[in-house]
C-alpha cells in the first residue's frame, strides 16, 4: 500500500475520531496531521497483514508494539522516522485513554532507539535581508525580460509574508490563518492562534505593517476585517496556504542565493535566534513563539552558546 493509500485509509472508527481531535480541538498543524494519520494508519495496516485482522486498540498488548519496533528496525527506518511514528501512537492512545476507549497506553515502557537531537538552522542576519528582498529582485528579473503580463500584487505579497514570518516569529499555519481584524495597527500588535487554539499577542515591526499596507495597495479591493491578510487567490477572496507559501519561500531562497532545501520554518529559528543573540530573556522568546514548554525553546540556547563558543575561538588571542 503506498502512501497516498494509507493516508486516504478511514475506515478505523477510532483514528476518524482523532483526526478530528486533532483538527477541531487541537488545531493541528497540516504537516502534524499528516504525519500522525499516516503514522497510525501504517501501523493498522502492519497489524493486519501480520494478523489477518484489524487492530482493536483497547486490547493491543506491549508485546505488539515491540514486534512493531522490531519490524521498523529491520526494514531500516532510521532512529527519526520510529520515534515520529511512536510519537503519533503515544498521543493516540493519551486520546484513547481520556475518551475512555482503553484503560492504559500498551506503549508505556517501551525502549525506543534515541536520536541526536539536530540543532535547528537558522539564517544570519545579512542572509535573511537577503532572503526579504528576493520578490523585488524577482520582479526587477521579469519586468526586465519584457513581460508585462505579471501580477505585481503577489511580489507585494511575498515580500509582506516573508517580513511578517520574520518579524513575528509565525508558524506558516498561523500566518495563514491571518484575519486583517488581528492586527492591532496602532499598538503593533498580532492576534495569533496557535497550537491547540491557544491566542497569543505578539509585536509586529514597522518594516512588516508598511509591507502589509503596500501590499493591500495593489489591491483592486482592499481586505475587510474578517478577510485574510494575504489571499492565494484575490478574485476569489481565498487565504494563502501551507504548501504554497513552503514553495514560494523555496523559490525566493535559491534567488537570494541560500540553501533551497532549508524549510520555511527557519525564519521561526532566525527569529528566535536574533532575539536571544541580542539579550532578549528565554521566558519572553517562548511567549513569543506560543512554546507550551520551556524546554522547547532551550534548544535555542545551544544555538547561541554554539556561535559565542566561535566567535570566542576566532577572536580570543588565548582561545
Amino acid at each position: 500500500m503506498n502512501e497516498s493509500d494509507l493516508d486516504n485509509q478511514n475506515d478505523d472508527k477510532y483514528i476518524l475520531d482523532f483526526r478530528q481531535h486533532l483538527t477541531i480541538d487541537k488545531n493541528a498543524s497540516e504537516y502534524t496531521l499528516r504525519n500522525y494519520i499516516h503514522s497510525l494508519n501504517e501501523f493498522a495496516q502492519w497489524y493486519k497483514t501480520v494478523n489477518s485482522t484489524q487492530p482493536d486498540w483497547s486490547h493491543l498488548t506491549n508485546d505488539d508494539f515491540r514486534a512493531y519496533l522490531r519490524y521498523l528496525s529491520r526494514d531500516n527506518f532510521s532512529k527519526a522516522a520510529i520515534q515520529l511514528r511512536f510519537s503519533a501512537l503515544r498521543t493516540f492512545y493519551k486520546f484513547l485513554i481520556r475518551r475512555g476507549f482503553a484503560q492504559s497506553s500498551p506503549i508505556s515502557g517501551l525502549s525506543l532507539p534515541k536520536t541526536r537531537r539536530q540543532l535547528p538552522k537558522f539564517l544570519t542576519i545579512p542572509q535573511v535581508l537577503e532572503l526579504l528582498n528576493a520578490p523585488f529582485k524577482e520582479l526587477e528579473l521579469v519586468k526586465s525580460s519584457g513581460n508585462s503580463d505579471v501580477d505585481i500584487s503577489t511580489y507585494y505579497r511575498d515580500t509582506a509574508i516573508l517580513e511578517t514570518l520574520y518579524s513575528c516569529g509565525l508558524r506558516i499555519s498561523e500566518l495563514c490563518g491571518l484575519k486583517v481584524e488581528d492586527i492591532d495597527f496602532n499598538e503593533q500588535t498580532v492576534s495569533v492562534r496557535g497550537k491547540g487554539k491557544k491566542e497569543r499577542l505578539v509585536p509586529i515591526g514597522r518594516p512588516a505593517i508598511n509591507a502589509i499596507l503596500n501590499y493591500w495597495k495593489q489591491l483592486h479591493t482592499s481586505p475587510l476585517p474578517d478577510e485574510p491578510v494575504f489571499f492565494s487567490n484575490i478574485k476569489k477572496r481565498e487565504p494563502m496556504y501551507p504548501r504554497l507559501v513552503q514553495l514560494k519561500i523555496k523559490r525566493y531562497l535559491a534567488l537570494a542565493g541560500l540553501d533551497p532545501s532549508i524549510t520555511p520554518h527557519t525564519l521561526r529559528h532566525s527569529f528566535a535566534t536574533h532575539l536571544l543573540d541580542a539579550g532578549a530573556d528565554l521566558r519572553s522568546v517562548q511567549e513569543l513563539l506560543g512554546h507550551a514548554h520551556l524546554v522547547t525553546t532551550q534548544i535555542y540556547t545551544h544555538i547561541t552558546t554554539e556561535h559565542l563558543k566561535r566567535v570566542y575561538d576566532k577572536t580570543h588571542p588565548r582561545a
